[in-house]
């Protein structure tokens, strides 16, 4: 089996998909108690990396993507595929899973 290398640079995203850079996990709750590893929720927060072309509308033209590179996005709890490039976890999601922009 051919091991293939591969870098957040080198992914593009197909169709209405987004490639997001997810959030470091708090560490600490507001009223300063520190979190173990394993009491830490998944973050819904990230910033989009990659973007693909957009959904085909039925005249085979590209809808216009609503999020761009760069931004910080809120997206759903359960939605896409968990990816790990080296040491950073990112996510890729639907254009429909993210919820809201933030910021």
């Amino acid at each position: 089996m051919a091991r293939v290398s591969l870098s957040v640079s080198t992914v593009k995203p197909l169709g209405d998909r987004v490639l997001i850079k997810i959030s470091e996990s708090e560490d600490k709750t507001p009223g300063g108690i520190f979190l173990p590893d394993t009491a830490k929720e998944k973050p819904q927060v990230g910033e989009v990396v990659a973007v693909g072309p957009g959904k085909r509308s039925e005249d085979g033209s590209h809808q216009t993507m609503e999020v761009n590179v760069g931004d910080k996005v809120l997206y759903s709890k359960y939605a896409g595929t968990d990816i790990e490039f080296g040491d950073e976890d990112y996510i890729l999601v639907g254009e429909k899973d993210i919820l809201a922009t933030l910021g």
